[in-house]
């Protein structure tokens, strides 16, 4: 009779359990979801009411009710998991994220909404655009938890102030965890963040600008 026994999943180590943490903490729908709510609360001037209409608006189609549709589908197997690590099975989520949020965006249109959120809808709208026509235009994986965190960085120093620059170490901190977990490339996420930084706060800047 062997004496080996059955081969086990060695434990996570520091590193996997910090990258693990910094993917979870930072995913896009995090940032998707807080986001509208702290930018609506500044530009609203501080009014919980509108605070709330306006960054529930852009937060629940543009986060919750895509996270459904993704959670759903990871629990039917048709695709990898809640981040859909697979570049293959990414066209579903990448179609209710864009066709739910697109629906928030004629909402806030519609509503006469502050022009920030306005552009802050159009600039995810536009980042998401762009990263579907790469993940299967280019079939390069760019990674959306970099898009995301880079992007919204940009749009909180836009409304808060350049101080919110200190807010990229954690961006690096995401886009390490991507490359550590295996689920991303180095290129996958520097382009990410590149992506973020000059569409996403790009278009934010300049549609709020142009808006005001």
């Amino acid at each position: 009779m062997s004496s080996t026994l059955p081969t086990e999943t060695a434990p996570a180590g520091p590193r996997q359990r910090l990258a693990r943490v910094a993917t979870e903490v930072l995913a896009p729908w995090v940032w998707v979801l807080g986001l509208p709510l702290v930018v609506a609360w500044q530009v609203t001037g501080h009014h919980l009411g509108e605070t709330l209409l306006w960054g529930l608006i852009v937060g629940v189609t543009g986060s919750l009710i895509p996270m459904a549709v993704i959670v759903r589908g990871a629990k039917q197997g048709k695709w990898d998991g809640h981040h859909v690590t697979n570049r293959a099975g990414r066209l579903v989520p990448f179609a209710a994220c864009i066709s739910s949020l697109a629906a928030g965006f004629v909402i806030l249109l519609v509503g006469n909404a502050p022009h920030e959120m306005i552009a802050l809808a159009a600039a995810e709208l536009a980042c998401l655009v762009a990263a579907l026509a790469v993940t299967f235009g280019l079939r390069f994986k760019i990674s959306m938890h970099a898009i995301v965190a880079a992007g919204a960085t940009v749009m909180l120093m836009r409304v808060y102030g350049p101080w919110l620059a200190l807010l990229f170490p954690a961006v690096a901190w995401v886009c390490w965890s991507r490359v550590e977990l295996k689920d991303h490339t180095a290129a996958q996420v520097t382009s990410g963040t590149v992506v973020g930084i000059v569409l996403g706060g790009g278009v934010y800047l300049t549609l709020a600008a142009v808006l005001a």
